[in-house]
């Protein structure tokens, strides 16, 4: 480890690439994130399937690049099967525990993350898969990054101001903002939540999907990968905070940047451990705000 360092200050082009390339994954990881504060904010669900929600686009855009079809081609259409996916999931699961304890939600969509993950295994097998994107790599003095990383963030950046703009100035988007403000004063006002729950989970979906092509072209998908991408996605809304879309933006990058370094400096072996080592010291410093802010009632 201390080698490994070394060599991060001897040789400043390495710690240079590892911060490039950190921030080009970190918008992935913002996107999946948002998808995941959406549902939480508005639903008040924490999915623990949203790891396997991403998988399962990127396997969507394997399954295109058998058939010939380039993945970006593919993300479109990926993005519009999961969302109807995410409505027929909302429909079948999710509506029957939105209401419940956080304990019973937890048990449905952790049960939702095993049968996506077996159903996916069952078709396409446990081996690693990857969809080729073949870009190339852009040469930058000493830094030689795939042009696929680059391409990935800008489709990022151009789903994440679409979704933003839909969240602001559509119907369904201040329906969406006003249920999670105030569910009962939305149905007060004649707001379907029930409509607007469904929408959000379906739109979480579609985000994951296009999140989760993304994820296939630049890295490997496996059936069983997804838990790690639900780890990511809780600690950048856990360290931002439900509603902060600059908080989530910031801390996705972030942890992009501090993987790349901890797989680095620790091995890429311990690169997830160090991915689960922050999620407990935040969940460590959020306990300690919150013991902090707690009042004794008189």
């Amino acid at each position: 480890m201390l080698d490994n360092i070394s060599i991060l200050f001897q040789a400043p082009i390495f710690a240079v690439d590892l911060l490039v390339q950190g921030l080009l994954i970190g918008g992935i990881f913002v996107l999946a994130a948002y998808g995941l504060a959406l549902v939480w904010g508005v639903m008040n669900v924490k999915n623990l399937a949203q790891g396997e929600l991403v998988i399962l686009g990127g396997y969507l855009a394997y399954q295109a690049t058998l058939w010939g079809i380039h993945p970006i081609v593919a993300l479109p259409v990926a993005f519009v099967l999961m969302f109807a996916l995410g409505w027929v999931i909302y429909i079948t699961i999710i509506k029957r525990v939105v209401d419940r304890d956080m304990f019973t939600s937890l048990l449905a969509t952790f049960g939702l993350s095993l049968l996506i993950q077996q159903s996916l295994n069952l078709v396409f097998g446990p081996e690693v898969r990857i969809a080729e994107a073949g870009f190339g790599t852009l040469s930058m003095g000493d830094l030689s990054i795939p042009v696929i990383r680059f391409v990935s963030l800008g489709l990022a950046a151009v789903l994440a101001i679409g979704l933003i703009l839909f969240m602001r100035n559509s119907r369904m988007g201040q329906a969406i903002r006003a249920t999670a403000q105030d569910p009962r004063a939305a149905r007060v006002l004649g707001i379907n939540t029930d409509r607007v729950y469904a929408f959000t989970f379906a739109l979480n979906a579609a985000i994951c999907g296009a999140a989760g092509v993304l994820v296939a072209m630049i890295w490997n998908i496996q059936p069983f990968y997804g838990l790690v991408h639900s780890i990511r996605s809780f600690i950048i809304v856990t360290a931002a905070g439900l509603g902060n879309l600059p908080g989530v933006i910031i801390a996705g990058f972030g942890l992009g940047i501090w993987e790349n370094y901890a797989g680095f400096v620790f091995g890429a072996e311990f690169a997830i451990a160090a991915v689960v080592g922050l999620l407990v010291v935040v969940l460590m410093i959020r306990l300690v705000q919150l013991y902090r802010l707690r009042q004794v009632v008189r």
